[in-house]
This record gives structure tokens, sequence and C-alpha cells, in this order.
């Protein structure tokens, strides 16, 4: 059996695992609580027959990164078209920055930059020139300082000259997404803006995302990546079959519907549970080499403290300790699957 000191040391470790953080790590983000974007039972009909929408209602902090998660199909480009302008709605209202989508367009598109989904560039102009020209699609004067800033940002500024035919396919999302910030929106919407970029250029582009955020920018994202929402948004939302399901801060979905495991690799292999571990519901992993405790997010780590304790009482000795917690993924996967 460990020695107090040994276990002592393990309790620590499994106490950092679980969410403590070292001091000095930890990072708050701060954003307003006003509304940017608000969306009051909104629904889409399309002439097919299809409801692509259904009483949707969601409301997105100014200055936040907000991350809408769903499988294919699920409604969320159709929604994002819809705030943007692009496609109108069958029934409900929609408002940006205090401005109607429908009677006052103008304005709302305005505050809006858009990175879509699809390739869709003027082959053969040249980079500097496309989004010069969509700046302009704004009756923003010219501003080559500002071009060339976010050409620069985006890892583009070589490439100014060149024709966008002439660019590989990373090359034109960076250059979806300079065209989206030429107007200086103070709304992004990046629908799968990494879909095709390599990880190099992947990381340089949510650095751009984190310097807009922290210069005031709303940024609502969808993505496939969902390690990517994990690491980049504050709040997350899930639509499915056209619904919103859920709308929460990440870091409480994590710890609401997160679940968590310790396992404790054994000196000696276990037959069975002893009964004076029963209450902790237990399984045994590896042919009873493992020791394994699955227990809620909301649980505070004094469960983990006297299951330690516990153990050691039992007269089981243990010679390594590892946690894991259910990612965003797993979270998003049990949600879609729970709405079907």
């Amino acid at each position: 059996m460990l020695l107090r000191a040994q276990r002592d040391s393990i309790i620590a470790r499994s106490d950092l695992a679980v969410g403590a953080q070292p001091p000095g790590t930890a990072t708050t983000v701060v954003f307003s609580m006003e509304t940017m974007i608000s969306v009051d039972n909104l629904s889409k009909t399309y002439d097919s027959g299809l409801r692509a929408l259904s009483n949707v209602n969601l409301e997105i902090r100014r200055g936040e990164i907000f991350a809408l998660l769903g499988p294919n199909g699920a409604g969320k480009t159709t929604l994002i078209s819809c705030i943007c302008g692009i496609v109108t709605p069958t029934e409900g209202k929609i408002s940006v920055d205090g401005h109607d989508i429908i009677s006052d367009f103008r304005a709302a598109r305005s505050i809006i930059g858009l990175v879509p989904q699809e390739l869709t560039t003027d082959s053969f102009e040249t980079v500097w020139a496309t989004v010069s020209f969509s700046r302009g699609l704004f009756g923003k004067p010219a501003n080559p300082a500002h071009i060339e800033k976010v050409l620069r940002d985006l890892s583009l500024w070589d490439k100014r000259s060149d024709t966008i035919r002439t660019l590989s396919g990373g090359m034109k999302r960076r250059v979806l997404i300079a065209k989206a910030l030429s107007h200086e929106p103070r709304v992004l919407f990046l629908d799968e803006p990494t879909a095709g970029v390599d990880v190099s250029l992947r990381h340089d582009m949510w650095e751009v995302v984190r310097k807009l955020r922290a210069s005031g920018v709303t940024i609502i994202l969808t993505t496939h990546y969902i390690d990517e929402a994990e690491e980049m948004a504050d709040r997350i939302g899930v639509i499915s079959n056209g619904e919103i399901i859920l709308v929460e801060e990440k870091a409480e979905l994590m710890r609401k519907l997160g679940t968590k495991q310790l396992t404790l690799q054994l000196e000696q292999a276990l037959a069975g549970i002893p009964a004076e571990l029963a209450a902790y519901r237990l399984t045994l992993a590896d042919d009873g080499a493992q020791l394994v405790y699955t227990y809620d997010a909301q649980r505070e780590s004094t469960d983990i403290i006297a299951l330690l304790r516990d153990v050691g009482a039992a007269g089981i000795g243990f010679k390594d300790i590892h946690t894991t917690q259910s990612s965003l993924e797993d979270i998003f996967v049990s949600l879609v699957k729970g709405k079907k």
C-alpha cells in the first residue's frame, strides 16, 4: 500500500487534473452582456416544403465568440443567411445592433462581415483588387492602409498581386476572410472558415479572430472541428432539425454535462469490487488491474479524497492515477443523439 505522503501527492495531482489550474494560468474573458444580435421566433420554410428553421430564439452578445454547432442539415447556414439578409425568413424578426434586417437592411448589413462556406471569388482578379472592391461595395472610402493590415494579418501580403485562380484552396479561403473584414464590420460570421485549411494557416487565422474579439468584434462561428469551438468560444449553441436545443456558457456546459473518470492503476489486480467500496459504483478494467470511478462534473473533489481514503482503508494499493473528462465533442454527440 502507498505511504500517506505518496497518496497525498496523488490526491493533489487529481485535484489539478479534474479542474484546478496552477496560479497564473487562468485567463478571464470579459465581454459585454449587451445584445448585439436578436433573433425572435424565426422560422424558414422553403418553396419545396422543407422547414429549415422552426421558432428559433437566440441572443448573441456584443464582443463574444459564439459557436453554433449542429450536424449537416441542422439549419446552421440557413440561420446565418437569414441574419445576414441573404435568405428571407418566413416568420419572425431579426435585429443587428438595433437595426431590423428587413426594414433597416442597409444599416444592418453594413455592420456584418460574412465568410461563407463556398469558395466564391472572381478568379481573374488580384487579391488586392478583390478585397479593395469588397470594401467599396459597402460605401467605404478607399483605405489602402487597412487593406494592407488585413492582408498582412492573414499572411496574404506576399500574394497581393496574384490572381485568385492561382491560389491554393486554403489561400482562397483566407481571401474570403479578408473580403469580409475589408469594410471593418462589427459582427463577423465564420461559416466553416477552416475547411481545407492546413494546420499552420488555421493557427494564424485563429490569432486574427482573437485580435478581432479583443477589439470588440462579435464573432459567430460554425465549424465541424469541435475542438476549435472548445478552444475559441465563449458560449455554445447547438441546433438540430432547425431548432435551437441548447445555448450555454462553454465552461458551464462542460461543468453541467461533462462526465469525469478517475482511474487507479492497481498494484495487484482485483477479482471484484470490495463491499466497503460499493457506494462509489466503481468498475474494474484491464482484467482487474484498473479501478475506474465515473462521476458527475458537478460533484466536488472531496468525493475523490474520500474515495482514495476508503481505497487505502480497504488495503488496496495503487501505483498511478489519471483522470479524463468528456470533451465538447462528446457532449455535442450526446445532445444531438438525444434529440433524434
